[in-house]
């Protein structure tokens, strides 16, 4: 029997405060750390633009996308990684607008507050152009969804969330309790902000992907963030089954606390995850910075390096344009640091044929182990 959405039950009357309270304390020091360490970090949008990625590529796969970031990367540089199939392809491309959707979201809050219509703007980036793009992107259903295997019926699905006629009335429940500062602890106030979400699930398709991407948006809405980086895919991933289980069991048993109370442990293992990633990529900048001025001697050197952590896979034609260097320097640049070690070719450039680079050290912080 698939479990039904909780009708009338969203905000909790009350929660089990002398459960979460304890990780209520750990998880905003931690996030706080986090926060401190950002704040240190000159660019930041820059310096962590491989974790955008990566972060895209771990919430596209609860989804069930089988791409890693160094593939990504590659076909978005214009290369071919070995093996590409078609639904590989399919899968990067989702990732890819996932990337896009996050980074307009973030750009837009300098400006105008979360609300249903960014959302929907969010929503038709997330879905544009690739599988389940038929699905109305940017407008809110108008039928029944439901969610479990691939291709099964209503009886045989694991959960089926609102009905449409309730829908509305949900979305707007569900921004006033978004847009309400009086909660008692934000961080418990986005566990349920993120929960609701997925049960509404009110858009046909990309539900997971779009509800994930709240979490760094609420957090750096809320001045809880000095900018929108904190990725919690990585957790929710490594325990999918788990994650999925206890949003079920919210509304078949009502296990509101329970729910918070793995948020917010969440939160508290991706602030350390995070802060670790953070601190070797800025450590990795400042030794690039001295390797490349060492192989240079150019005036460009730091131009080059800020490239190359926005773009740790490239193609010689976009480094020589984007990174604003005369070409022969660029070039001459380049084949120094290859020759350094601080590139791999992933293509070797031959006739009208352009290389295709990888900065691999960046790459491997950014996954965790070694890829390259």
């Amino acid at each position: 029997m698939p479990v039904n959405y909780h009708v009338g039950r969203f905000p909790p009357a009350d929660l089990d405060w002398r459960l979460l309270i304890p990780l209520i304390g750990k998880a905003n020091a931690a996030l706080a750390r986090y926060d401190g360490l950002l704040t240190a970090i000159p660019n930041a949008q820059v310096l962590l633009s491989p974790l955008v990625t990566q972060e895209a590529v771990l919430s596209s796969k609860i989804e069930g996308t089988q791409v890693t970031i160094g593939e990504v990367l590659e076909v978005e540089a214009g290369g071919e990684p070995e093996g590409l199939t078609q639904p590989r392809r399919d899968d990067i491309e989702e990732v890819l607008n996932y990337r896009e959707a996050l980074t307009f979201c973030a750009n837009s809050l300098r400006e105008r507050p979360l609300s249903l219509s960014l959302i929907k703007e969010a929503h038709a980036l997330l879905m544009h152009g690739v599988r389940g793009s038929e699905q109305e992107p940017g407008r809110l259903r108008v039928e029944q969804n439901w969610i479990g295997p691939k291709g099964c019926t209503l009886e045989e699905a694991s959960f089926v969330p609102v009905a449409p006629e309730h829908l509305q009335a949900g979305m707007e429940a569900w921004m006033a309790y978004l847009n309400d500062a009086e909660q008692p602890d934000p961080l418990v106030q986005l566990a349920l902000v993120h929960l609701e979400f997925e049960a509404l699930h009110p858009f046909k398709d990309g539900n997971g992907r779009l509800g994930r991407m709240l979490i760094p948006l609420f957090l750096y809405q809320r001045r809880l963030l000095s900018s929108p980086n904190f990725y919690m895919s990585a957790y929710l991933e490594a325990r999918r089954e788990s994650y999925q289980e206890r949003l079920r069991a919210v509304s078949r048993d009502g296990a509101w606390s329970e729910w918070v109370a793995f948020f917010l442990e969440g939160v508290i293992e991706q602030a350390s995850d995070n802060d670790h990633k953070a601190r070797a990529i800025l450590s990795l900048y400042e030794r690039a910075k001295e390797r490349v001025v060492e192989l240079t001697h150019s005036q460009h050197a730091i131009r080059a390096v800020d490239f190359l952590f926005r773009h740790p896979i490239f193609a010689a034609p976009h480094f020589i344009a984007a990174a604003r260097i005369p070409k022969p320097t660029a070039m001459r640049i380049l084949n120094l640091l290859r020759e350094g070690g601080l590139l791999a070719a992933l293509r070797e450039g031959r006739g009208r044929r352009f290389g295709i680079y990888a900065f691999r050290e960046l790459l491997n912080i950014a996954e965790g182990r070694s890829i390259l």
